[in-house]
């Protein structure tokens, strides 16, 4: 590098989301949670001085899991997509919905669901691609979103209502 040029800047040189890490309570609970619920796989990690859990997200991401005393958490706050949340693309928004309206989950709002059972569908978001918000056990927000709509109108009622 010649004295006078800069260096890329972090978006410039070939930046990309490695890792997200998350605080939790309880590792394996969360471990059940992300592996049972959402089907992630997880992966080897470091043996550090603390409890954690790693999972791949994709080819090249990863979902972080740390339990730590200092660990900040979302206490008391319900399901809200305009909070702190990360997103997962999937392939099919209509196998998303089926899978997880089959572990029980419902729309937010319906009668005798609790709220870590419960999902905020938003099929027509004005985001541009279609969305589901859900909550792990430590509240953290999980966004599951694909490229395409691949469901009507009746085939997301009809999922729905179980």
């Amino acid at each position: 590098m010649a004295v006078n040029d800069k260096p890329p800047a972090i978006g410039a040189n070939r930046a990309m989301l490695h890792h997200v890490s998350l605080p939790v309570r309880d590792v394996a609970r969360s471990v059940g949670f992300y592996r049972d619920v959402l089907g992630l796989t997880q992966i080897p990690r470091p043996d550090f001085d603390f409890k954690g859990a790693w999972f791949a997200l994709g080819t090249d991401q990863q979902l972080h899991l740390i339990q730590d005393e200092g660990s900040t958490f979302r206490d008391g706050k319900g399901l809200d997509g305009r909070d702190i949340h990360f997103a997962i693309r999937v392939g099919s928004y209509r196998g998303a919905l089926a899978h997880l309206a089959g572990l029980g989950y419902r729309k937010a709002g319906s009668p005798g669901i609790g709220e870590f059972q419960c999902m905020r569908v938003v099929p027509k978001a004005t985001a541009g691609f279609p969305q589901i918000y859900l909550m792990d056990p430590d509240r953290n927000i999980i966004e599951i979103n694909a490229d395409t709509l691949d469901a009507g109108d009746d085939e997301i009622a009809g999922i729905l209502a179980g």
